[in-house]
């Protein structure tokens, strides 16, 4: 038996944050009902489809049920009434008050259902001057500081390839909570009001960016010595347009990687001369291809890589070794790779 077999969950979000967080709860044995409106939550129309099937939202949804019904209209909440009394977990991820003007708030729902674990996940929390502000991950961490530790060259500065505040400020938060919910409601017999602000957890993220803070003063953009003021924590490119992605940060991988690179001793003491230090390691790692640095940094085990693309991690036997695309989603009938989660084997759902 799964560790949350027999707990249902009524599931009222939409696109990543929400859906990301029960797809693990299903994963670790939970029955999850995905409330939807008529026509569909907005991930259905996502692309890439096959035969007109959003992947993304097969990925995100897979072993839920699905329940359509129009929120606004009262015979379509009555239905949900005998679903609302025996769940234990209720997911949603409107603006705040939205669940209220419909009926269908915490103080509405824990009066028919006092046991029952209501978890809203939101931008900005449900109190505070900002919690009606609308926002997208890349105003999230803007606004909390985050992305102004690094936002790279003011004339061209990179979005983040990952979106943090969704996933590790919406998602992974609210299966936390829930869980520590669920063993609070085991010592008490009552459920809560889980409040996930998203933006929250990226000032978790910026944990030593306030250390500097507090000791000192706070960093700049780029000052820091893992988002790009060391020669050590770097990405250098390859002669075949490729990136070495160092982080040789600790002494010894140091001394490796500098050996191992060829690098003149009078540039080895990084602290005397940083950037000077990188532009020497920049010209010798330019200097070979990929494949010619690959072995070569491979000896010297001194935390410095190739940065591999995403299907070629995929083939990597390391991975598949250990079962993270073993798992499969039909989407139009065709048996694609699920989206691998962090729940542990021993808790997940066998593979298909």
């Amino acid at each position: 038996m799964q560790p949350l077999s027999g707990l249902l969950v009524l599931d009222f979000t939409t696109l990543l944050p929400g859906p990301l967080a029960s797809l693990m709860l299903a994963e670790a044995g939970a029955e999850v009902i995905k409330i939807e409106r008529p026509g569909g939550e907005d991930m259905r129309h996502f692309a890439p489809a096959i035969d007109g099937e959003s992947v993304p939202f097969a990925m995100l949804n897979r072993g839920k049920q699905n329940l359509t019904l129009d929120l606004k209209n009262e015979a379509d909440r009555a239905k949900l009434m005998p679903l609302i009394k025996r769940a234990d977990i209720l997911i949603e991820q409107f603006r705040p008050s939205v669940m209220a003007r419909l009926g269908l708030g915490y103080d509405e729902l824990r009066a028919i259902n006092p046991r029952l674990i209501y978890c809203s996940i939101s931008g900005y929390g449900q109190s505070g001057p900002r919690a009606d502000q609308a926002g997208h991950d890349i105003n999230y961490i803007g606004n909390t500081g985050l992305l102004d530790l690094q936002p790279g060259p003011i004339e061209r500065p990179v979005l983040p390839p990952a979106l943090i505040a969704d996933i590790a400020g919406g998602s992974f938060p609210a299966v936390i909570n829930i869980l520590l919910a669920l063993r609070s409601r085991d010592q008490s017999g009552r459920g809560c009001h889980l409040d996930i602000a998203m933006t929250d957890a990226m000032f978790t993220f910026a944990w030593y960016a306030l250390a500097l803070g507090a000791a000192a003063k706070f960093p700049k953009p780029g000052e820091m010595w893992l988002v790009g003021s060391s020669p050590r924590y770097q990405l250098y490119p390859t002669k075949d347009g490729r990136i070495v992605a160092c982080g040789a940060i600790e002494q010894k991988f140091w001394e490796a990687f500098t050996a191992a690179i060829g690098m003149a001793a009078e540039f080895i003491d990084d602290k005397r001369d940083p950037a000077a230090t990188r532009a020497t390691v920049a010209k010798l790692i330019v200097a070979k291809s990929a494949d010619e640095w690959r072995p070569i940094l491979a000896a010297a085990d001194c935390c410095a890589t190739i940065v591999t693309p995403l299907e070629e991690a995929m083939r990597d036997p390391h991975f598949a070794g250990r079962g993270l695309f073993a798992h499969k989603v039909d989407v139009a009938g065709k048996s694609v790779t699920a989206l691998p989660v962090p729940i542990a084997p021993a808790f997940r759902r066998d593979p298909d």
